[in-house]
């Protein structure tokens, strides 16, 4: 039997805790043997990979004058000095690899002289805010179009990010949809009733940025107190706006009943999830162009029976059917948030039915082992037609 061939992928930090999609990819290949490159390792006590596949390449002592430079002069995303092209060139050439694939989009220009370079085919993975953040200034756009032109393949999760990449000047035939995956049988079913003592839990989990809505999802809880007295709101992570977020809530006067735990590790997520009653994910464009594909946790909820709220924002139309697998509403809209939640915690049919189709929808479309063959396909027909 042929051994399997070898693919490098490149993710700046190895691996954030927010990242565990990228993980749970990664960690799954059968049909190919994956070395990873990375500048930083972190969380290995979450993130266990095969050591000897595992590479740390070196930061150049000069990268704050280069990022100066590319920012403030050139105006333009950076890229490799020509000694880190050498090292990284005779690395992927160390290990045999036939193909790159650069984690994320934003990242991949700073890989143009080696795409010019290195003959293997290079691919790209898009995920939400790397298609859209500073595409408004000349110089990253039309870096991210050299990219376009030198990569084999651009992977996409969602048809929206591809159209937005198409949008941009990407040929259409170099896109690829290549969806996040969900372990389903990490993620048991459950119908989600009453409590019996009223203490209902809604659950969000991401990154706290506008473009993740949290402030809406504050406001729409703050009406939903006001009928179930004793129903607790959880966010989990963290991030830019959590001094705003808890100034939100001493001003909403929600006390004790919104708890931050942080960013925690992917069991205690699951640990919520598989606890919670409704989920909630507001997601809006921000002001910079920041945008989202479909969060991992409002599929891993989807996934649990935990019935979705969410908006008709990039990529969730594509898995929430609206009073189906899910309730979608207009963006920037707490009232319509609220009114989403009161309907669900007074209607058990509702929540079954919701919870049900949500289910239904990640088995159909989100199965990680079948997404990690279609992300070998593209590898294997990336290669064989280079």
């Amino acid at each position: 039997m042929p051994n399997p061939p070898t693919v490098a992928v490149y993710v700046p930090e190895f691996l954030k805790l927010d990242m565990m999609h990228v993980y749970r990819q990664i960690s799954a290949f059968e049909g190919v043997k994956c070395h990873v490159f990375t500048h930083k390792i972190e969380n290995t006590e979450h993130f266990n990979f095969h050591v000897r596949r595992l590479h740390v390449l070196e930061k150049p002592k000069m990268r704050w004058w280069r990022r100066w430079v590319a920012k403030h002069v050139k105006k333009e995303p950076w890229e490799l000095f020509d000694w880190e092209l050498r090292r990284f060139v005779l690395e992927l050439t160390r290990v045999d690899a036939g193909l790159l694939h650069v984690f994320f989009g934003h990242i991949a220009p700073q890989f143009r002289t080696l795409m010019k370079v290195w003959p293997h085919p290079v691919v790209v993975s898009f995920h939400g805010a790397d298609a859209g953040v500073n595409m408004n200034k000349p110089g990253h756009l039309k870096a991210m179009r050299e990219v376009f032109q030198l990569g084999h393949r651009m992977l996409c999760r969602t048809e929206s990010l591809g159209r937005d990449l198409v949008a941009l000047g990407c040929p259409p035939e170099k896109i690829g949809i290549w969806r996040t995956g969900v372990p389903l049988a990490e993620w048991p079913f459950r119908a989600r009733v009453e409590p019996e003592d009223g203490g209902w839990q809604l659950l969000q989990v991401c990154r706290f940025v506008d473009k993740k809505g949290l402030d809406l999802t504050l406001r729409a809880f703050a009406g939903v107190r006001k009928r179930y007295p004793g129903a607790v709101l959880t966010l989990v992570g963290d991030g830019p706006k959590m001094a705003e977020l808890k100034a939100l809530v001493g001003e909403l006067g929600l006390g004790d009943s919104v708890v931050f735990p942080g960013f925690v590790d992917q069991w205690t997520v699951r640990k919520l999830i598989l606890a919670g009653h409704v989920f909630i994910h507001p997601s809006r464009t921000s002001a910079d162009g920041n945008r989202e594909g479909i969060p991992n946790a409002a599929l891993e909820a989807m996934a649990s029976g935990m019935p979705v709220v969410a908006t008709t924002h990039g990529g969730f139309p594509e898995a929430i059917v609206s009073g189906e697998s899910g309730i979608l509403v207009e963006e920037n809209r707490a009232d319509l948030i609220e009114q989403a939640i009161l309907e669900l915690l007074g209607d058990e049919a509702l929540r079954m039915r919701l919870g049900e189709g949500g289910r239904k929808v990640v088995e159909a479309k989100f199965d990680r082992a079948v997404q990690v063959k279609v992300l070998e396909g593209f590898y294997r027909s990336a290669m064989e037609s280079y």
